[in-house]
């Protein structure tokens, strides 16, 4: 069939499906040949391995047998999450930030490039006042089982899943695992508490078709489903409704992790919605390409999770936000599956059915299958930085490259106190030379240009293409930086600052650890208002703090983080000592309300990327109008009118 010659095959599981505390899955790779033809996503001649075949399905087995072979096809999250991952914190058990016995600091583990000893970072971090080390805050060594809400059974439900032979779980652990994402307040209850509700059993599909056989089953015995992808939600959408009296499914998609199909001619790929950022970005890198979609929590979140939240990624400027990616997607809802009839890159048949879906957070279907566009891997990755005598100047910077359309595959800005933060986690110098370069730069930048060490920011830049088109998107860029009194700061502070994104999150614990509370935030805002944001802010936050008797000056931070041609994304980081305090989870949730209220009165929006969840669902009308609220309503009521999707999030 010509129509298949345009298009590879396709991997199977990234690994063999185990079988939770209930029916075990089956464990082999399956392997689906592609029609253009016939139908998105749709198998012809699925086979499995070892079965006999005629010579068209063989081609498959054969790269079938290729895919299963390689070593470092295992995800890097495994089915059982906590075996890797902390319960009570971000990321993997092996990589934290460590206090010495004299209190100094390190990173530990090998998984990422600041791991090692941290000889700048005390020095940085005894600066927030209130800081000490000897101050510690542990957390509790675990959640016992029978400190858990019980587990609400519904028998006929229960019977209908044993008979399809699906994969699931009532182990607490696995369950405690899904009943929560990352924001502050679920990771202080992992520490310090335990949860009201928590979801009753986790279940693992493994396909399209029985995302749609479990979803039959929930409406048929009437339970409630909470789709689960990478679990990194900051919008506390993954929390169980208190009052939920049904049985609440977590529904795992982290065994959907095939890449279905490859279209080099078209340049796209058809995907299972569960696999997760790095695992998907490692296989297309077998064929040459990549998505280039990078959010910061790419490590642990998943591609269903990126529609679901309509996410962003650090490296838009080339790539595309998520909706610029996609070309096609379905979702599982009560009423059915919800898709286009055609992968085309563009339609005029009425407002896009994909915009209901992204964004829509669980509240109407789960994501099952997602094709994108996807690029050839760039010849050329180079990184960069500039560094400015004020933030204002590099504020001015970053318009002028939006409006010139000239932005590399990431640009942000760090404000000051980020500058600090991102010099204090350089590892130990690697010679004395390279430690009197350092000194000299150091010189040559705050004596001979007197830029002053308490003002100064930095851009970091990374650029993507061939060798031509690096060059001279290069030359722009620097040429505009110098217009505003930019230097350049060397490719080692730009890879440094992009990769830090990856390890930051590991910070919160720390600050736990430490008495200090520690959260993120962000808007999106014209450019007229980025300055007056960060400002005002800033000035929100120190005066909210004052007003709850927090003892010592809080740190606030942001950067610049996003361009686009009329506005900006800007991400806030907040910390304080709490110590002393008797509700320190209410108090901070009073204090980011405040600033969220600052924020939308200066014009900024209610979320660049993060989402609405339950946290930010008060300012939903506000944000999108009362029509608009009773329109998503409306829409919910038909998809779903027995609410079998009832996180109660964004409406």
């Amino acid at each position: 069939m010509a129509s298949t010659e345009r298009t590879k095959v396709i991997l199977g599981h990234l690994k063999p499906a185990i079988g939770g505390d209930g029916v075990s899955s089956t464990g082999d790779f399956v392997c689906r040949e592609f029609c253009s033809t016939s139908g998105v996503g749709e198998g012809i001649g699925t086979v499995k391995c070892g079965e006999e075949t005629n010579t068209k399905s063989s081609i498959c087995l054969q790269e079938c047998a290729a895919v299963s072979a390689q070593t470092d096809k295992t995800p890097r999250v495994p089915k059982i999450r906590q075996e890797a991952l902390k319960w009570n914190g971000w990321g993997y058990k092996d990589s934290r930030f460590v206090i010495g016995d004299n209190n100094e600091f390190s990173f530990s583990g090998s998984r990422y490039n600041i791991a090692g000893e941290l000889p700048h970072f005390k020095a940085w971090i005894d600066s927030i006042e209130g800081f000490s080390p000897d101050n510690r805050s542990q957390s509790q060594d675990e959640i016992r089982s029978e400190k858990l809400p019980s587990v609400t059974r519904n028998e006929g439900f229960l019977e209908d899943v044993q008979k399809e032979g699906i994969s699931f779980s009532f182990d607490p652990q696995d369950r405690l695992f899904r009943a929560h994402g990352h924001t502050l307040d679920e990771m202080f209850t992992l520490r310090e508490g335990t949860f009201e509700r928590i979801p009753d059993i986790v279940l693992w599909p493994t396909s399209h078709d029985v995302v749609c056989k479990i979803i039959e089953l929930a409406c048929k015995h009437d339970v409630c489903i909470i789709p689960f992808g990478g679990g990194t939600s900051v919008t506390k959408s993954l929390q169980c409704p208190v009052e939920e009296k049904r049985m609440i499914i977590s529904l795992d998609m982290s065994q959907m992790n095939r890449i279905l199909w490859v279209d080099e001619k078209n340049l796209t790929a058809h995907i299972e919605a569960g696999i997760m950022g790095l695992d998907l970005e490692r296989e297309l890198g077998n064929y040459g390409l990549c998505t280039g979609h990078e959010p910061d929590s790419m490590e642990f979140s998943s591609l269903g999770g990126w529609v679901a939240t309509r996410a962003s990624g650090m490296k838009k400027n080339v790539y595309g936000n998520i909706e610029d990616l996609l070309v096609h997607v379905k979702m599982v809802t009560p009423r059915g599956v919800l898709e286009k009839n055609c992968q085309v890159p563009r339609m005029s048949t009425g407002p896009d059915i994909h915009h209901v879906i992204l964004g829509s957070e669980g509240t109407l279907g789960v994501v099952t299958e997602v094709t994108l566009r996807v690029r050839p891997l760039p010849p050329v990755r180079r990184y960069g930085s500039v560094v400015f005598p004020a933030f204002h100047q590099g504020v001015d910077f970053m318009r002028e490259v939006a409006k010139q359309r000239c932005a590399p595959a990431s640009i942000r800005l760090m404000d000051n106190e980020q500058f600090k933060f991102g010099q204090a986690l350089k590892g130990p110098a690697s010679s004395m030379w390279t430690s009197l370069m350092d000194s000299l730069k150091k010189v040559y930048v705050t004596k001979l240009k007197r830029f002053d060490p308490n003002l100064m920011v930095v851009a970091t830049l990374l650029f993507e293409g061939n060798k031509e088109d690096v060059a001279a998107q290069e030359k722009k860029v620097y040429t505009i930086a110098s217009d505003f009194g930019g230097l350049a700061g060397g490719e080692d502070n730009g890879q440094r600052g992009y990769n830090l994104t990856f390890a930051i999150a590991y910070l919160r614990d720390l600050g736990l650890d430490c008495y200090i509370i520690a959260e993120s935030f962000e808007t999106t805002v014209p450019w007229d208002r980025v300055i007056d944001l960060c400002r005002n802010v800033k000035e929100r936050l120190y005066s909210e703090c004052k007003r709850h008797g927090i003892q010592y000056r809080p740190l606030a931070t942001c950067r610049v983080t996003q361009t686009y041609d009329s506005g900006a994304c800007v991400y806030f980081y907040f910390a304080y000592m709490y110590r002393g305090l008797t509700n320190p989870i209410e108090v901070y949730e009073d204090i980011e309300a405040a600033a969220r209220d600052e924020i939308l009165g200066i014009g900024g929006s209610l979320s660049h990327h993060h989402g609405v969840g339950k946290l930010r669902k008060q300012w939903m009308t506000k944000a999108i109008s009362a029509p608009g609220v009773e329109t998503l309503r409306a829409i919910k009521k038909h998809l779903d009118p027995q609410n079998i999707f009832g996180n109660n999030c964004l409406i």
